[in-house]
C-alpha cells in the first residue's frame, strides 16, 4: 500500500465491479477520502453473477502458465500480476474471512462458492475505511470545469476530484452496467480506445434441424480440440456445450480469441475435434474393424471406442454415411472432426470483452497520457483472458496497480 498522504486529497472511482473497489481499497489505505460511483443499484453486479454457479476467484497453475493465458498482453500485464497474483488474491480473501479451496481443474473458488458473502465482507471494510458509495450514479463525461458529470433519480449532479480511477467494465452484459458508454467521452479527449469486441463467447455453427433439436444444450465432455492459424498450433483438452446456434463453454472460450481473429481475417474458422484422445488413430481403427454382427452402428461405437450421445450425433452430422463402413476412414473422422465456426455470437451476449483502452496511452502507473490524473482499470483496458480465475485476478490486479499509481501521484502533486 502506498503510504498515507500528509495532505488531505479526494478521488473518485467510476464504478462498483472488483476493479474499481480494488482502487477504492487501496487509495483508502493511503489516506485519501474516496467516493465511488456507479450507474447500479448495488455495487459488483456483474460479479455476483458471476459467482452464481460458483465463484472462481483465480488459478492455482504455475505463474508462468497462469500469464501465458493473457496471450499477447501478457508482457504488459506481468508488472500487475507479479505484485497481485493468484496467491495474493488468496491471502486477500481470505483477510476478509473468506476461506479458500483448489478445485480438482486448479481453479481456486471460496469454501461457500458463493460471491455474496465475500462482497458483503469486502463493503463492510471499503465502508469502515470511510469509503463513500453513491450508487445510481450513471457517468456521463466531464463538465467544461472538468468535474465528473452524473445523471441520478434526482437530476444532473457534478463532483470534484483531485484524482479519478475509471473501471467501467467492457461491452459485455450491458444489462449489468458494461456498456461501453465511456467510449465517445474518452475518444473524444485523445484516448486511443481499441475496439471493443466478444470475448469468451460462443460461436455459430450451421447444424441442422435434427442436431440442434436433439442435442442442443449438452455437453461435450473427455475431447481434445485443436486448430492451426497463422500464430501456430494450438490444442487444448477438456469440455464444451452444442448450443442450437453452434458451440460454447469453457474449451471453446479458451480459444476464442484466435477462433475471432481467424474469422475476421478469412471469414470463417476451423476446429478439429478428437472424440477419443485416450485412443491413437490406429487403435480406433483396430476398435472400428472388429465384427459388429447385428449390433447396430451406435451401439458399435459405444461398446468399442466409448463414443456415444452426443459424440455420436456429431459424427453422424459431419461424416459422408459411406465412411460408416470404412474403419480406417471413420477413425480418421473420430480423431481430427472438423467444425466450421463462421461467426462470433454478439458482444452483448459475451462472458467478457477484449479492446478498450490502449495500454499504449497509459503510464506504467495506469494514468492515462492524455488526461493526467485520471487512471484507468479492469475490464476497459485492452487485454482478455479465458475464464478461470485470470479475468477476476487481472481485475483485481489491474484495479489494486491504478489505485497505488493515483495515490503516488497524489502524493507527487501534494509535495509528499
Amino acid at each position: 500500500m502506498a503510504a498515507p498522504l500528509t495532505v488531505p486529497a479526494r478521488a473518485a472511482v467510476v464504478g462498483a465491479g472488483p476493479a474499481g473497489l480494488m482502487a477504492a481499497e487501496v487509495l483508502a489505505g493511503a489516506g485519501i477520502a474516496v467516493d465511488v460511483y456507479d450507474a447500479m443499484p448495488s455495487a459488483g453486479r456483474k460479479f455476483l453473477l458471476a459467482g452464481i454457479g460458483g465463484l472462481n476467484i483465480t488459478h492455482s497453475e504455475p505463474h508462468a502458465a497462469f500469464l501465458s493465458r493473457y496471450g499477447d498482453r501478457a508482457r504488459v500485464l506481468a508488472p500487475m500480476l507479479e505484485a497481485f497474483g493468484a496467491q495474493a488474491v488468496r491471502d486477500w480473501t481470505e483477510g476478509l474471512g473468506i476461506d479458500t479451496f483448489v478445485g480438482s481443474s486448479g481453479r481456486v473458488f471460496p469454501k461457500e462458492m458463493k460471491a455474496a458473502p465475500l462482497l458483503r465482507a469486502w463493503l463492510h471494510r471499503l465502508r469502515e475505511r470511510g469509503v463513500r458509495l453513491h450508487m445510481r450514479h450513471r457517468w456521463v463525461g466531464w463538465e467544461a470545469d472538468g468535474a465528473l458529470a452524473f445523471d441520478t433519480p434526482g437530476g444532473r449532479t457534478a463532483h470534484r476530484h483531485d484524482a479519478v480511477v475509471l473501471a467501467l467494465g467492457g461491452a459485455s452484459w450491458p444489462r449489468l452496467g458494461s456498456d461501453a458508454a465511456w467510449v465517445p467521452w474518452l475518444a473524444g479527449r485523445g484516448v486511443r480506445v481499441e475496439p471493443l469486441v466478444p470475448a469468451n463467447c460462443g460461436f455459430e455453427i450451421d447444424w441442422s434441424p435434427h442436431l440442434r433439436e436433439r442435442y442442443a444444450g449438452q455437453p461435450v465432455r473427455a475431447v481434445t480440440l485443436s486448430m492451426s492459424d497463422d500464430q501456430g498450433d494450438w490444442c487444448r483438452s477438456g469440455e464444451f456445450v452444442v448450443s442450437d446456434y453452434g458451440v460454447e463453454g469453457s474449451l471453446i472460450y479458451a480459444a476464442s480469441a484466435r477462433l475471432r481473429e481467424a474469422i475476421a481475417r478469412h471469414g470463417r474458422a476451423e476446429l478439429r475435434l478428437d472424440l477419443a484422445p485416450g485412443l491413437g488413430l490406429e487403435r480406433v481403427a483396430r476398435e472400428l474393424a472388429w465384427p459388429r454382427g447385428s449390433k447396430s452402428m451406435a451401439n458399435h461405437l459405444r461398446a468399442r471406442i466409448k463414443v456415444d450421445g452426443v459424440k455420436a450425433g456429431l459424427l453422424r452430422e459431419i461424416v459422408p454415411a459411406a465412411d460408416f463402413q470404412d474403419p480406417v476412414r471413420l477413425a480418421a473422422w473420430v480423431k481430427s472432426l472438423p467444425l466450421t465456426l463462421r461467426a462470433p455470437r454478439p458482444i452483448d451476449e459475451a462472458i467478457s470483452s477484449a479492446g478498450g483502452v490502449a495500454f499504449e496511452g497509459m503510464d506504467e502507473h495506469g494514468m492515462l497520457r492524455a488526461l493526467p490524473g485520471v487512471f484507468c482499470a479492469g475490464e476497459m483496458l485492452d487485454w482478455e483472458a479465458p475464464t478461470g480465475g485470470y479475468l477476476l485476478t487481472a481485475c483485481l490486479a489491474s484495479g489494486r496497480w491504478s489505485g497505488l499509481g493515483a495515490a503516488r501521484w497524489l502524493a507527487r502533486r501534494n509535495g509528499a
